[in-house]
């Protein structure tokens, strides 16, 4: 019987960036995430037991869907935090978001606000 990844494999994500070293101080810094370790080909950061690479690739031009997201338990109280520390949230003409960028899904389920890192890479607050 093969192998599946299951229980005793841990999920990494990865964000790449033209600046790592940007990169690097933005979810350290700003998104506070806990930093790992730096080597050559990339630096890793932990979040909450799931690990984030940041990779450099010249020339990188981010795509423009949500790249990361990350699960709120106050969204409210995250948005505050982060625009305490210079993120500005993202607000879609026409998509209905309230006047903070929360945008309320239909019927109430969730609540989703989207911003940037310092390369482009569309990021979420999801709160349900």
């Amino acid at each position: 019987m093969a192998r599946s990844l299951g229980a005793d494999f841990q999920v990494i994500t990865f964000i790449q960036t033209r600046d790592r070293p940007t990169a690097v101080a933005f979810y350290r810094d700003v998104l506070g995430l806990t930093f790992v370790i730096d080597d050559p080909f990339g630096s890793l950061f932990d979040q909450n037991g799931t690990g984030l690479g940041i990779t450099q690739i010249e020339g990188f031009t981010p795509g423009p869907h949500p790249a990361l997201g990350w699960q709120a338990s106050d969204i409210h109280d995250s948005i505050r935090t982060l625009t305490s520390r210079g993120v500005t949230m993202k607000i879609y003409e026409g998509f209905g978001q309230d006047e903070v960028g929360i945008w309320h899904a239909p019927g109430g389920a969730a609540q989703i606000a989207w911003f940037e890192d310092p390369d482009g890479n569309l990021l979420s607050l999801t709160q349900v």
